[in-house]
């Protein structure tokens, strides 16, 4: 039991950190992602509240005055009192930049063991049949949610980081203002919950596919067969052909 805990402790995921190209356990990264699959599930209800929860509503007992003007279709317009839901994110906020450091740390070797979610993961992991995969299309996926973290904490802290970039870069950002849309954060949370639904349940990683796009037109260089085989060569040529093309201009 010793040893298997000081193995888990020092290769974690990963089936031998000291390989060229490193891989790690599919298995234990399914495992993550249903750990993790918490949190957007939580900011679902959250943002869900956020948009459709939070209305006007009149003070009883109060009296409503006349205003003497009507709207544009023609009812009159009174003066009351009413009171609005005000909400704070410091909850919100500190669970998405702790899923923030979560996608962050998984990206390297050194990272990875600092994360509790992975060092758990591969614990449960122990007796399964490991499933070995190239890190890059996982890097690519948590690439992709480290993003859609990102705008959840600016819409939560619009001012903070409006601040923060002004007396970053000297700019003069309005800091009274949210820049994003609170559909378009709702909509990203959604995505997070499918993607690591798919992840988790399914077996499926979005991130990968995109990562086999990136590579089939060229953006990224490094091969992943759990991906798509994918023909270098006929890449490869394709390429050299676009160079000798140019050359002969």
């Amino acid at each position: 039991m010793i040893t298997l805990i000081k193995n888990i402790f020092k290769n974690l995921w990963f089936r031998d950190v000291g390989e060229e190209s490193i891989h790690i356990n599919n298995t234990a990264v399914r495992i993550r992602a249903g750990m993790l699959l918490i949190i957007p599930i939580y900011m679902v209800f959250t943002l869900i509240d956020v948009v459709y929860g939070s209305s006007w509503d009149v003070v009883l007992n109060t009296t409503s005055v006349d205003t003497l003007e009507t709207n544009w279709d023609d009812r009159i317009v009174y003066q009351v009192e009413a009171v609005k839901r005000v909400y704070e994110y410091g909850f919100q906020t500190k669970l998405l930049i702790y899923a923030l450091i979560e996608m962050l740390l998984g990206m390297s070797i050194i990272g990875s063991r600092f994360s509790p979610t992975i060092l758990l993961a591969s614990f449960l992991a122990t007796g399964r049949k490991s499933e070995w995969g190239p890190i890059g299309p996982k890097r690519c996926a948590w690439m992709l949610g480290s993003s859609f973290i990102s705008v959840c904490i600016i819409f939560f802290n619009p001012d903070a980081v409006a601040l923060w970039v002004n007396s970053l870069l000297g700019t003069n950002i309005p800091a009274d203002e949210n820049y994003i849309p609170s559909w378009l954060a709702l909509n990203l949370v959604w995505m997070c919950l499918l993607f690591m639904w798919l992840e988790a349940i399914v077996g499926f990683c979005v991130g990968c596919k995109i990562y086999a796009l990136l590579v089939k037109i060229g953006i990224v260089n490094r091969h992943c067969n759990a991906c798509e085989n994918i023909d270098w060569d006929k890449i490869n040529r394709k390429k050299q052909a676009k160079i000798d093309k140019k050359q002969n201009k």
